[in-house]
């Protein structure tokens, strides 16, 4: 008998996928179900139902350094499926700064409630463009950097051993914006990555 041997790896990424997506939904969901009980106990059925009927928020989606919107294709179907309005946006990749402040300017751009949701350093983005963003109602990591206020990811690698984003890995490869800025683009060098 023979059967289909997945590689540990797709299976991880699915599995961190299918959190992803649970995690935004439970994000989305927990307002209208962390209200107290009611004198007559149906203040969560009523919650509920009207969670239904409420508008939903809007789930955007952030990648990390090593990816692309398109990562999280399986993760916007599912929370489409349910309803949910939802953006996967392409992180620009230029410093957690500017990147914060791009997804910044998207947050603002969306009208009612949203739910950011950051993988790998798309966590230190979201957590940095969510400050004193009225509408962000939830921040969902998904194996994710949350570095504390003024900690970088730097000191983050550095305190947890076994990245493989090391200075040693990285390939770095300098551009010019046109406008008289530059900066430096990190690729990970194929020999350094492994592919089960």
């Amino acid at each position: 008998m023979s059967r289909r041997h997945t590689p540990p790896v797709r299976r991880t990424r699915r599995a961190v996928l299918a959190f992803a997506g649970a995690a935004a939904l439970a994000a989305a969901a927990a307002p209208a179900l962390a209200t107290s009980p009611s004198d007559d106990g149906k203040t969560i059925a009523a919650a509920a139902a009207a969670s239904h009927s409420a508008p939903k928020r809007t789930v955007l989606l952030v990648h990390g350094a090593w990816a692309d919107s398109s990562s999280w294709t399986p993760v916007i179907d599912r929370l489409r499926a349910q309803g949910y309005p939802v953006q996967a946006i392409a992180n620009p990749l230029r410093g957690l700064a500017s990147d914060a402040a791009y997804v910044k300017s998207r947050i603002e751009s969306i009208e009612g409630p949203v739910i950011l949701v950051g993988h790998s350093y798309g966590g230190a983005v979201i957590g940095e463009a969510a400050t004193e963003e009225p509408n962000v109602k939830a921040l969902v990591y998904v194996a994710a950097f949350a570095p504390d206020k003024g900690e970088s990811l730097g000191t983050l690698v550095a305190k947890n051993p076994g990245s493989h984003a090391t200075p040693d890995a990285l390939n770095p490869v300098p551009f010019d914006m046109g406008n008289g800025v530059s900066g430096v683009d990190l690729s990970i060098k194929p020999d350094k990555y492994r592919v089960p």
